[in-house]
């Protein structure tokens, strides 16, 4: 955890940006208005909304400042999840997928706002379809599409609202690699 005060690693995953003409938001564009709007050595993953920056705030005021800062510069009302460089690296470090999962593109990690109902996670768990493994762990659902995501059900339920919660995946290249990049 962060306190105030100290400068804290984070990274902050845009839901919904560049995908197609929707939400076509510019990594230095990014970059530049995250810095002005006060958050330290900004860096970008892709072209999907990807951060990682340092802040003194902790986690809710991180989100806070990014959603304002993107809103009142691009015009965009972004949802997005935050998670300290700390939480990113236990996802990592307890994946309950990982070693079975051939093809880190297939392998993916939804991050949630928050947890998710009892009603909820047990309609995600039944959305899979063998040979597909899911596991619900706290703000996170592990998903293994063995087959592809293009055409899997999981895949459509976590990509859609239906959760009721904010949600964006991101597949097990790219979380390693976030983290990576908010170790250094």
């Amino acid at each position: 955890m962060s306190t105030v005060g100290a400068m804290a690693r984070y990274v902050v995953l845009l839901r919904g940006v560049n995908l197609g003409s929707h939400n076509r938001v510019s990594m230095p564009a990014l970059r530049e208005l995250l810095e002005n709007a006060g958050l330290g050595d900004v860096r970008t993953y892709l072209q999907s909304g990807n951060v990682v920056l340092s802040s003194r705030g902790g986690r809710a005021q991180v989100a806070g400042t990014c959603r304002e800062a993107i809103r009142d510069t691009l015009g965009l009302d972004l949802e997005l999840v935050v998670r300290s460089a700390g939480e990113l690296a236990e996802i990592v470090e307890r994946s309950p997928l990982a070693d079975g999962a051939a093809n880190p593109k297939r392998y993916q990690v939804t991050f949630l706002e928050r947890e998710l109902p009892a009603s909820t996670a047990e309609r995600v768990r039944s959305a899979a379809a063998p040979p597909e493994r899911v596991v619900v762990a706290g703000r996170e659902i592990h998903a293994w599409h063995p087959d592809g995501i293009g055409r899997s059900k999981l895949a459509s339920l976590l990509a859609s609202r239906a959760l009721g919660v904010v949600a964006t995946s991101r597949n097990w290249a790219t979380v390693t690699a976030l983290l990576e990049l908010a170790s250094t």
